[in-house]
C-alpha cells in the first residue's frame, strides 16, 4: 500500500459491536487523525455475542450440512434508496448462544484488554463481559461513534475515481422502525471499512445419514446449542448430547441435574478434560452413523438408542458475511467449505481490498489478540505503521502456504496454537506492524505479552483435568483450577 492510498482514509465504518468492534473503535479514535469513525451494529445495544437474549425462541430450522450462504442469503433490497419497505421476516441469526450458567472460558487477563481488566475473574459470568465491552465504549468515548439496531444489508465497493486511487466502499444500512411498523433503508459511503462481525450467529448441523428426514418425522426433537438456556424444559427426557467441545461439556453437565439419567454424549474424540471414564450420570457414546426412520439412533460401534426425546447438537458455528456483494466485488469473500478468508493476509488484511480489513475472527487469544489486530490496522490506515505490510506476491505465498499446510495437517486456517509459538508469531507480526504511537501521544500502544499473562494462559484452567486435584479446599468441581503446563488454549475457545 503506497502512502498516497493510507492517506486517502478519513472515515472508517466498524461493523459490529462486540469485542472486537469496541477495541477497534478506541484504536481508530487514539489515532486523532480519521474524520468520521462508525460503529454499525444490529443489536440494540454493544456487547456482541455477549448479550443475553432470555427467549431465543422460536429456533430456526435445522438443515444438516448447510453451509452460511444456503441458510443466511441476503436480502432483496428496495430500489430508489432512501426508501421504506414491510419489515423483513426472513431469518438473521442475530440472537446469541449465551446460556444462563455461562462462563468465560479463558483466564481474564486473556479475556480483557490491555488499559482495563475484568471486574471480575478469572472466569466471569457471562454478564460480565457484556457489561465491560458497554463500559468500554464510554470510558473510551466511542460510544457516540453506535449506530445501534441497524443490520449491514450489502457492501459493495465504489470504483476509484482517480487513476492510482482506491476504492471506496458503499454500505447499505437497514434498521426497523416500531413506530411505523416499517423497515428504513438507505446508503452511506466510507473510505474504508472494518469488519468486527465475529463467528457465533449461524450454527451448524454436519450432514449425518437420515437426519434430515429424522428432523421431519420427529419435529422439535433435534435442536442446537444456541438455543439452550437451561436444563428445566429438559426435566426428566433423555437426552444426547452430540459434541465434546466446552459447550458440549458445559450443557452435559448440567442437564444431569434434571434430565432422565444417565445423559448420553457423542463424541468424536476425548477432550483434555476427559478421565478414563465419563462423569457421573454421563454416558458416552462414539460418533452417530444413522438416524433411523423408527426414531432409533445407530452409532459407529453398532450400538442403538432407542428411546431419546432430544437430541442437541453442540457442534458450532461458522461465520457468515451475507452482506458480501459478490457482483459488486468481483469474488466471493469467504470460502465456507475451507472454512478461510479469500485473498487474506495475517488473519487481518486482504490483500485485494487494501481498504477492507477484519478482526477477531481467528480461534486465538480472544480479546486480548483483537487489541492487536486494531492497532496495526488503525495504524496502517494512517500512514503511522512501523512497518509496511509484504509485497503482494510474498502475502500470496503466506496464504497458499498455510492454506497447504493446514490441509495436510487437518487444522483449520483461522485457529492460531498457542502452545506451537503460532500466537507469539502472530502478534509479534501485528506488534511490528503498528509500532509505538507518536511523541504527542496519537495512537493506542500494542500490549506486552507480559509473564502474568503468559502465566495465567498456560496455568489457570476451568475445568479440571483428569488426575489433578481441585485448586484449594472446599471447591467444587465446577470451580477453576491450578494445572501444571496445560498449554492447548483453543480447547477452551
Amino acid at each position: 500500500m503506497s502512502n498516497k492510498e493510507k492517506f486517502q482514509v478519513k472515515s472508517v465504518a466498524i461493523i459490529g459491536a462486540g469485542a472486537a468492534g469496541a477495541v477497534t473503535a478506541a484504536a481508530f479514535h487514539a489515532e486523532k487523525y480519521y474524520e468520521r469513525i462508525r460503529v454499525i451494529e444490529r443489536r440494540e445495544s454493544a456487547g456482541g455475542t455477549w448479550i443475553y437474549d432470555a427467549d431465543p425462541s422460536p429456533a430456526p430450522p435445522i438443515q444438516p450440512g448447510a453451509l452460511p450462504k444456503d441458510v443466511d442469503p441476503p436480502l432483496t433490497i428496495p430500489t430508489n434508496l432512501p426508501s421504506t419497505a414491510s419489515p423483513s421476516q426472513q431469518e438473521r441469526y442475530s440472537q446469541t448462544p449465551i446460556y444462563n450458567s455461562l462462563t468465560t472460558n479463558v483466564p481474564d487477563i486473556a479475556m480483557s484488554f490491555s488499559d482495563r481488566r475484568f471486574a471480575y475473574g478469572p472466569f466471569a459470568p457471562h454478564y460480565i463481559p457484556r457489561q465491560y465491552i458497554e463500559n468500554y465504549f464510554s470510558s473510551h468515548k466511542t460510544d457516540s461513534f453506535l449506530v445501534l439496531g441497524t443490520t449491514l444489508e450489502d457492501l459493495s465497493q465504489i470504483p476509484a475515481t482517480e487513476p492510482g486511487g482506491v476504492n471506496r466502499w458503499r454500505l447499505t444500512l437497514r434498521r426497523h422502525d416500531s413506530a411505523r411498523n416499517v423497515d428504513v433503508w438507505w446508503e452511506e459511503e466510507f473510505d474504508a471499512v472494518v469488519l468486527a462481525t465475529g463467528h457465533y450467529s449461524v450454527p451448524y448441523v454436519p450432514y449425518v445419514k437420515g437426519l434430515a428426514s429424522y428432523i421431519q418425522t420427529f419435529p422439535n426433537r433435534v435442536v442446537h446449542s444456541k438455543n439452550y438456556r437451561s436444563p428445566l424444559p429438559y426435566t426428566d427426557r433423555k437426552v444426547l448430547v452430540i459434541g465434546n467441545s466446552a459447550s458440549g461439556h458445559d450443557l452435559a453437565t448440567e442437564l444431569t441435574t434434571t434430565a432422565s439419567l444417565p445423559v448420553y454424549q457423542s463424541r468424536r474424540s476425548p477432550s483434555r478434560w476427559d478421565g478414563p471414564s465419563p462423569p457421573p450420570g454421563i454416558a458416552w457414546k462414539p460418533t452417530i452413523s444413522e438416524f433411523l426412520p423408527s426414531g432409533s439412533i445407530l452409532f459407529s460401534d453398532g450400538s442403538l438408542l432407542t428411546d431419546i426425546d432430544t437430541v442437541i447438537y453442540c457442534t458450532g458455528y461458522q461465520p457468515s458475511f451475507p452482506f458480501w456483494n459478490v457482483h459488486a466485488n468481483g469474488r466471493e469473500f469467504y470460502d465456507y467449505r475451507a472454512g478461510r478468508l479469500i485473498n487474506s493476509y495475517w488473519h487481518t488484511f486482504i490483500w485485494d481490498f487494501p481498504t477492507l480489513g477484519i478482526v477477531g475472527l481467528p480461534r486465538a487469544l480472544t480479546f486480548r489478540s483483537f487489541e492487536y489486530q486494531a492497532i496495526a490496522l488503525a495504524r496502517l490506515w494512517a500512514g503511522r505503521n512501523s512497518k509496511g505490510l509484504p509485497n503482494l506476491a510474498k502475502q500470496e505465498e503466506w496464504e497458499r502456504e498455510r492454506a497447504e499446510r493446514t490441509r495436510r495437517e487437518g487444522k483449520k486456517f483461522h485457529d492460531v496454537p498457542w502452545g506451537n509459538g503460532e500466537t507469539h508469531e502472530w502478534l509479534g507480526g501485528l506488534f511490528e506492524i503498528a509500532g509505538l504511537g507518536t511523541l504527542k501521544g496519537e495512537g493506542m500502544i500494542p500490549p506486552a505479552l507480559g509473564a502474568d499473562l503468559v502465566w495465567a494462559i498456560e496455568n489457570l484452567k476451568k475445568y479440571p483435568e483428569p488426575g489433578k486435584e481441585v485448586g484449594k479446599e472446599g471447591d467444587s468441581e465446577d470451580e477453576w483450577v491450578l494445572v501444571e503446563g496445560g498449554k492447548d488454549l483453543l480447547a477452551y475457545i
